[in-house]
């Protein structure tokens, strides 16, 4: 069966943006760095502890031992620029932005969306945040939704409390270490006791440099009976030398509040993905996770829930997918601690032209989290005979009463459906392209708008009439 020219459209994405950098950092961690990045963004004294207490963790933790090889074998961590500043302040207004930054929002689509379906909108470049804004009908209900750095300057105490503490500390592995150290721009959102934030926040990731490291710190804390939906979206233009992103994602939902995370991720193949996500959920307080992966040659990514509360809920759906010389190592986590608490993860992959995708997951239900329920959903698409799906599920169950579910299935793009639907008069490209879009629609329908657009067009199928 013809998949020859199976591919992603990247059109929108890959071309980087020609900018003059106003700072570009040597190629190397090192300490004169990492202080020259707490002085230039004029950090208090507890911030660049942090820093530095990343950095000497960093250099004394080897990589971890598990996961895709290319970490090990291909990942130089000495020839990534880990802080680039493109030259611009950031702006509330589009308009503001130098001409080439905001080219490359319009191409990507930022402004239509905000227009049309956001309540607020944040657009990273490399290093800095280029722009961010705030509806104001939700600034005057004392939501916070600022860049990361502006919110450490103007809420020091709320952000020392909940910044890399309890969620996701300094030390919990080499690649948070290296955040710690070098974190710069992302998102801060708090939103109010019962307040709702009825339409989503969103905030949008560009790394343009080459070899260059994009660091995001994403923290969102939902006081006590509020909701809020964030939605995130990333990119990388197609470069041949690698590129790191090492993000990191805390989020606290308080007791009864709810907090939907949805993210497209489409790093370019060059990048390598290596995110930690994690949310730490009280009682009867609901995380949701939505996760679309896409580009970049290699992804570790494990979104978390912590349950800690009686009744809280984590529901997480995700898909990956894996093209040539691409390995998607993906999953979710969930750690019950509190009696009756659920979680359900449904994860889904497409592997084609030789990719590797693999679901990794952990469910850990602690001997006080007595009546948990638990149902984890393996689907995976393999599109021809030399990629590859693989699942290692984890459960440790350490009480009696409890109900958990898993299953997995591998199936084989089958020859079957594609010949009963060109019966019915449709090409072949179009007959693989119906299965595909049934495959991931789960998925697609749990995305604003824009999002499930911008996912459909990712994974359209161009067959250019080489099928055979």
């Amino acid at each position: 069966m013809g998949m020859k020219s199976f591919k992603i459209d990247r059109s929108r994405y890959d071309d980087a943006a020609i900018i003059k950098n106003k700072y570009v950092a040597k190629p190397g961690l090192t300490e004169e760095l990492v202080r020259f990045i707490s002085k230039d963004k004029n950090e208090p004294e507890w911030m660049l502890k942090k820093r530095l207490q990343g950095l000497n963790w960093f250099n004394k933790t080897p990589l971890p031992s598990w996961g895709p090889k290319e970490v090990k074998e291909k990942l130089d961590l000495n020839k990534i620029h880990y802080y680039v500043k493109p030259g611009t302040k950031e702006s509330k207004r589009w308009e503001d932005l130098p001409e080439e930054i905001r080219k490359t929002a319009e191409r990507i689509g930022i402004p239509e969306a905000e227009k049309r379906s956001l309540s607020g909108a944040g657009f990273q470049f490399d290093s800095d945040m280029a722009y961010h804004n705030l509806k104001k009908e939700w600034e005057n209900q004392g939501i916070i939704f600022e860049n990361m750095d502006t919110a450490v300057q103007k809420y020091p105490e709320l952000v020392k409390k909940y910044f890399m503490t309890k969620c996701i500390p300094v030390t919990d592995h080499k690649f948070i270490m290296l955040h710690a150290a070098v974190w710069s721009g992302g998102t801060f959102i708090y939103v109010p006791k019962n307040v709702k934030v009825r339409v989503p926040l969103q905030a949008y990731f560009r790394m343009n440099y080459q070899r260059g490291g994009q660091f995001e710190h994403t923290l969102i804390i939902a006081d006590e009976g509020s909701e809020v939906h964030y939605v995130e979206g990333c990119s990388a233009p197609q470069y041949e030398e690698s590129a790191l992103h090492a993000g990191c994602v805390e989020i606290f939902v308080h007791k009864n509040a709810r907090v939907r995370y949805s993210s497209v991720e489409n790093w370019s193949k060059n990048t390598f993905n290596l995110n930690t996500k994690r949310a730490i959920v009280e009682e009867n307080g609901t995380i949701e996770w939505v996760n679309g992966n896409m580009g970049s040659g290699c992804t570790m990514l494990y979104p978390c829930s912590v349950l800690v509360g009686e009744g809280a809920r984590s529901d997480s759906l995700g898909i990956a997918f894996a093209g040539r010389g691409q390995n998607q190592d993906t999953g979710s986590k969930v750690i019950h601690v509190a009696p009756n608490t659920t979680s359900t993860i449904k994860a889904k992959s497409i592997s084609k032209d030789g990719g590797i995708s693999t679901y990794r997951g952990l469910v850990k239900i602690t001997k006080n989290a007595k009546n948990s329920k638990c149902s984890v959903v393996c689907d995976a698409l393999l599109l021809d005979k030399k990629s590859v799906s693989n699942t290692f599920p984890i459960m440790r169950i350490n009480t009696n009463k409890v109900d958990v579910g898993h299953e997995a299935k591998v199936g084989k793009i089958g020859e079957d459906e594609i010949f009963y639907l060109m019966s019915r008069g449709l090409s072949e490209e179009q007959a693989i392209q119906m299965v595909v879009s049934g495959f991931i629609e789960p998925i697609v329908k749990q995305l604003p708008l824009e999002y499930a657009v911008e996912l459909n067009k990712l994974i359209e199928l161009e067959m250019e009439g080489t099928v055979g």
